[in-house]
């Protein structure tokens, strides 16, 4: 999937992914696509939630290797 920003989230817990997601997707345009990846197995709760509080969309949510990739969509 194509994206605009990245931001490697690895080794940190909540809060601090969705912390960093919200300020990385505040540097984004409407439409552009941040690429999360982290390695709280809790961030794919809180991704979700934070993409239903905010309006930005959630495109997908992959496992790899107990990392986990988001990538969100700004509104």
């Amino acid at each position: 999937m194509n994206f605009d920003k990245e931001l490697d989230a690895r080794g940190l817990n909540c809060p601090l992914p969705i912390l960093r997601a919200k300020k990385a997707l505040a540097e984004l345009t409407s439409g552009q696509v941040l690429r999360i990846i982290a390695t709280d197995p809790g961030s794919v709760k809180d991704f979700a939630a934070f993409a239903k509080q905010t309006g930005n969309e959630l495109l997908a949510t992959e496992e790899k290797n107990k990392e986990f990739e988001f990538f969100m969509k700004r509104k």
